[in-house]
């Protein structure tokens, strides 16, 4: 199966090179370039794509308004964000938008590629450099605990998915879980996709949310070990 992509940026350029890089790629063809956000929603409108790739920085419509009117008129195209801009105010308002990535422009070919691939899966994903600020930035003005003791929204996880739910908060892949936990890949997947249901999350940003909103991590406490390329959220 095709997966179809809008891309918009400002800048032809950087425009129309992310598209050279993705149209070659045997499973996926760019159906529309767009120079600017309300042209990016007209381009989803009409094309009906199934990733859409967003700069943030576009003139009129900006990327974060155009994500968030994608989001609104109920359209099965996941959102990208890209930008240069590696700053919190950026990610939490992606987030917000309803995107389902959030890339530096920065990112190499192959990571560009395989983010269209993982969001178009209907997966989640952020660059490793700002996935732990986002989650931060967002706990600092969302619900704080102030009960003591666990909070009782986990209590409907197993012992096994509130591991999971842990180290997903820590940047784990699904691998590197497997590993952690001594189980296949797919017992992993399994775990992720019950605890997205139990607790009614939508994604792996939401979970790993979650589980610094309910205590489970508390923000501040050390990253995982190691680091690269965008993980992917694979439920």
């Amino acid at each position: 199966m095709t997966i179809r992509v809008v891309v918009a940026d400002d800048q032809e350029l950087v425009r129309s090179g992310f598209a050279m890089i993705l149209d070659v790629q045997p499973d996926i063809e760019v159906v529309a370039e767009a120079g600017d956000g309300a042209a990016a929603v007209e381009a989803v409108r009409r094309h009906a794509p199934d990733v859409a790739l967003l700069d943030i920085r576009m003139p009129g419509t900006d990327g974060i308004e155009a994500c968030r009117a994608i989001s609104a008129m109920g359209s099965a195209c996941r959102t990208v964000i890209l930008t240069t801009f590696d700053t919190d105010a950026y990610v939490y308002e992606a987030l917000h938008a309803g995107a389902s990535g959030f890339l530096l422009k920065d990112v190499r070919r192959d990571d560009l590629v395989h983010a269209v691939r993982v969001v178009a899966a209907g997966d989640s994903l952020l660059a490793p450099s700002v996935a732990r600020r986002l989650v931060e930035q967002y706990t600092a003005g969302g619900p704080r605990r102030t009960a003591p003791g666990p909070d009782p929204r986990l209590d409907v996880l197993t012992g096994r998915e509130r591991e999971t739910l842990l180290l997903l908060a820590r940047g784990l892949s699904n691998a590197e879980i497997a590993a952690e936990l001594v189980v296949s890949d797919h017992t992993v997947k399994t775990h992720v996709g019950n605890v997205l249901a139990k607790l009614g999350l939508r994604d792996r940003i939401q979970a790993v949310i979650c589980a610094y909103e309910t205590g489970l991590v508390a923000v501040g406490s050390p990253p995982a070990e190691g680091g690269g390329s965008p993980a992917p959220g694979r439920n």
